[in-house]
């Protein structure tokens, strides 16, 4: 059986080595806001798979990822990335956004609460770089 039709439509995919670094980064730091759903929750709930069997579709770590608002404000490319990595176009994984990035597929919602305290949402339109497509399974 294939490991698509394992993954049910909702289901979070995590590669074996984006739990380990982002379980070590939220055991040693708290995000400034609570993401939705918590990071630590994406931990515990997600299909873990070996990286070189992540899809394709998958959002992981070091991800181009192509958003867009749902508010009509357009489309927006961010790169996930640990948080030493943040700067501008980057988005850390303890972010709100980050949180709600990590392990979501192309046309997945992501959903999330900014600092101001309301909901935003965004659709992953597409993946314009993957690290483990590329055949980098170290990222």
């Amino acid at each position: 059986m294939s490991l698509h039709a394992l993954v049910r439509e909702n289901d979070r995919v995590l590669t074996e080595l984006d739990h380990i670094r982002v379980q070590r980064w939220i055991r040693h730091t708290e995000p400034d806001s609570a993401p939705y759903p918590p990071l630590s929750d994406v931990l515990d709930t997600a299909m873990i798979v070996p990286s070189r069997r992540v899809p394709r579709d998958v959002v992981t770590m070091n991800s181009q990822v192509l958003l867009q608002w749902l508010s009509g404000h357009g489309t927006m490319a961010v790169t996930l990335c640990y948080p030493e990595d943040s700067k501008p176009g980057f988005v850390s994984v303890l972010s709100p956004l980050g949180s709600a990035l990590l392990g979501q597929r192309v046309g997945a919602l992501a959903r999330w609460w900014p600092p101001t305290g309301r909901e935003v949402q965004a659709k992953v339109l597409a993946l314009l770089f993957q690290p483990e497509a590329s055949g980098d399974y170290s990222a």
